[in-house]
């Protein structure tokens, strides 16, 4: 196709597109941190401990209805959502202190009955304790943390270290951006959606070094050109390589969105995100990091050995 030609010579970094993109980022990364500190996360059960139903009506259900049915029946702030169809709802109710889940489910279920119209049935019951939603919920951020470590260690040991710090900032930028969708729309945050942003790391730095390999082949074989030209030209020679993945890919995580249900509606939906945002940032996030950070031809030519022009010498 004429799109995916090697002789294309889009400027990718030029100073209007640079300065557009530059732009772009620093509003979704500060939109993202702001909604942090003020929205918070809309945390699954997983996280906060507490009791999951899933309610099958025999008639259509308001939602409203059911919250207020829940809140007249001893549980304030319960979370309600349709599942699947208007027949099916989904309730997240808080930690309720003393009872089993047998109980508590039992006493809900009374209290929806006493508005329903028609009969109500539960479904599923799931019960995560308080202290295992803390667990979960530390050892969920340390698996982060160290994927980030390991994720550094690896850049600095296969790039220049202007390189492998374009590659980091580009994978923070991604991770925040990714979270930021989440608590921006306060969409429920568990632990399939923290999978999902694991994955989005790794995807994330595959597509940047894919890119940089190239920018450093670029550097010492072109003799000619700034370090713009040259990255742009490595860009360029990626693309088709880039679009393809970024497309096969999405197309099975829009497949597991439409088709997989509310189960995995998280997990999909981060990772998509995570796709779009990764390959946005492995061209104009990391690459013009590592520009910003002053990389050049010298600092990625090979280092010669001492005493290798006289041991090749005849």
């Amino acid at each position: 196709m004429e799109f995916f030609k090697s002789n294309l010579n889009i400027a990718f970094l030029g100073k209007r597109h640079a300065m557009v993109a530059a732009v772009l980022s620093a509003a979704l990364v500060t939109t993202s941190l702001v909604s942090f500190f003020t929205r918070g996360f809309n945390l699954g059960i997983d996280f906060t401990g507490g009791l999951l139903l899933e309610v099958a009506y025999e008639q259509p259900a308001d939602l409203g209805d059911v919250r207020s049915a829940l809140t007249t029946g001893g549980f304030p702030g319960a979370m309600v959502q349709h599942f699947g169809t208007d027949k099916d709802v989904l309730i997240r109710l808080p930690p309720q202190g003393k009872g089993s889940s047998a109980e508590v489910s039992t006493k809900a279920l009374s209290a929806l009955e006493g508005k329903a119209k028609g009969a109500v049935q539960i479904r599923r019951v799931e019960f995560v304790g308080p202290q295992v939603g803390d667990e979960l919920t530390e050892q969920g951020g340390l698996a982060a943390l160290y994927t980030l470590i390991g994720i550094l260690i690896y850049l600095a040991v296969r790039f220049e270290y202007r390189l492998a710090v374009g590659a980091v900032i580009a994978t923070i930028h991604d991770v925040v951006i990714t979270v930021g969708v989440f608590s921006l729309f306060h969409i429920e945050f568990d632990l399939s959606v923290l999978a999902a942003v694991l994955a989005v790391m790794g995807y994330s730095v595959n597509d940047t070094v894919v890119v940089f390999d190239r920018i450093r082949e670029n550097f010492r074989k072109m003799r000619k050109g700034t370090p713009v030209e040259i990255v742009n030209a490595a860009m360029n020679q990626t693309l088709s390589r880039t679009i393809m993945t970024s497309a096969t890919t999405s197309l099975v995580v829009v497949a597991l969105l439409i088709f997989g249900g509310e189960i995995i509606h998280g997990f999909a939906l981060a990772l998509i995100i995570g796709i779009l945002v990764g390959t946005y940032s492995s061209i104009y996030v990391a690459s013009a990091a590592a520009l910003a950070l002053g990389v050049s031809r010298e600092d990625l030519m090979p280092v010669k050995k001492e005493g290798a022009e006289a041991d090749s010498a005849p």
